[in-house]
């Protein structure tokens, strides 16, 4: 029992001897991963007063929507239009007001004529409605009807001018969305007459214009 004890003991001692000198053996690899962050750390406390552009004992520098305080501090970037020569469309646009120095002028002639080959494309969509109702394509019929109709609405309203031009240009957008809620339902005779009548309708607004 004593020899037994006594070969326990021995096996703790060497045990721990070892740990002990494992633990040394990576104390240099700790120092230098410690050593590493420190100079990090150091560097990138000597770079923070750089990005921050302050001087020693200069005061904080600071702008309340360019009115109060230094409107040139970066915390400011545009200064809310206090570094422009003309007045923004608001503090918080760097875009100024319209005026006749825009680019941009409404009722450009380019811009109707954009509309109109819109409209002329919408049509050559819509001639393509009645192949899909007859063969019960109504998932050809709905992404026809969708994939394009947010330019053609668009067009057609920035079209309308008068009464008589607004007017048929509901009668166009109900056509064309009795065609859309008829090809969901799966009703051939209702989705054919409406999409005729879609085709029909659009020609009817574009000869008012």
């Amino acid at each position: 029992n004593k020899s037994h004890q006594y070969q326990q003991s021995t096996m703790k001692v060497t045990l721990s001897l070892a740990l002990i000198a494992s633990a040394s053996a990576l104390a240099p690899a700790q120092d230098s991963r410690r050593a590493a962050f420190a100079k990090m750390a150091g560097a990138a406390a000597a770079v923070a007063p750089i990005a921050a552009n302050a001087a020693v004992g200069e005061s904080p520098r600071f702008s309340v929507f360019g009115l109060i305080g230094d409107g040139t501090s970066y915390s400011e970037g545009a200064a809310y239009g206090s570094d422009q020569a003309g007045k923004v469309y608001s503090p918080y646009s760097v875009y100024g007001e319209a005026s006749e120095s825009s680019l941009y002028k409404p009722g450009r002639g380019e811009d109707a004529e954009r509309k109109k080959a819109i409209l002329a494309e919408t049509d050559k969509r819509l001639a393509k409605l009645p192949a899909y109702i007859e063969k019960k394509q109504w998932f050809n019929v709905k992404d026809e009807l969708t994939r394009y109709m947010y330019e053609t609405r668009g067009a057609v309203r920035g079209l309308a001018k008068t009464t008589k031009q607004k007017e048929k240009a509901e009668d166009f957008f109900a056509a064309i969305e009795a065609t859309y809620l008829n090809a969901t339902l799966k009703k051939q005779d209702a989705c054919a007459k409406a999409a005729a009548d879609s085709v029909s309708t659009l020609a009817a607004f574009v000869g008012s214009l």
